[in-house]
């Protein structure tokens, strides 16, 4: 990505919240979080690009990347600011005790509307795709989500979903495996793509104590422009 191209992803980045020592953005569809091997700028380089102009800061500009959404998902996404925040956030991640809601548009509604899903997941890192098991099998590892219905649409059905688990495309996957498949999703079942290649799932809430000043911390990321998002909130 050319430096206009940062600039420009800079000048239009969404910040939900900031203060010393971290920085809560609203992550756009197609936006990678963190470097990988297609060599395309992620969005920890754009929000360092952000705070440099922000804060007319020469030279580097510290961040810290906590945790990672797929590349066609949006919402919620925390870096840190400061190495005396990153590693308290990444414990507060690795103990479970931030609280994190998505929103995914499926098509067939589940049945029943509300339930726990249990299945065991195992990465194919060939295709980079994750299939869902009813049991345990060699090298698979325990998945746990619990989802509910909140809005039928006229050909869709709306799920807040939340997490016990952190796996490879877990949200995608476990609903795929019950007939659920995420709007947009083709490689989990999904007939057709979204017309900006995202997917219909949403990193909508993210909720925890600031490891530094203890205050509680509640984001709600707004929703992508797009008809369908739109009308979940009508």
């Amino acid at each position: 990505m050319s430096k206009d191209k940062i600039l420009s992803n800079a000048s239009n980045l969404k910040v939900l919240y900031e203060d010393n020592h971290i920085i809560i953005v609203n992550k756009r569809a197609g936006d990678i979080v963190q470097g990988d091997k297609t060599g395309d700028t992620p969005l920890s380089d754009v929000v360092k690009e952000f705070l440099k102009n922000k804060y007319n800061k020469p030279g580097n500009v510290y961040l810290g990347v906590v945790h990672r959404l797929d590349r066609p998902t949006t919402g919620v996404v925390l870096f840190s600011k400061t190495s005396k925040a990153l590693p308290r956030l990444n414990k507060l991640f690795a103990d479970k005790k931030t609280d994190k809601t998505y929103w995914a548009i499926v098509k067939n509604a589940p049945n029943p509307s509300e339930g726990t899903l249990i299945n065991w997941l195992k990465k194919n890192p060939k295709n980079n795709k994750s299939s869902a098991y009813t049991h345990e099998i060699n090298g698979s590892k325990k998945a746990i989500l619990h989802y509910k219905t909140i809005k039928s649409l006229e050909r869709y059905t709306l799920l807040e979903v939340t997490l016990e688990t952190g796996r490879h495309h877990q949200i995608r996957c476990q609903l795929a495996h019950i007939g659920s498949p995420i709007k947009g999703d083709l490689k989990y079942g999904f007939d057709r793509s979204n017309r900006d290649a995202s997917i219909s799932l949403h990193a909508r809430r993210l909720a925890f104590i600031h490891p530094v000043s203890k205050d509680q911390i509640d984001v709600i990321a707004p929703l992508p422009e797009d008809p369908i998002w739109q009308a979940c909130e009508h």
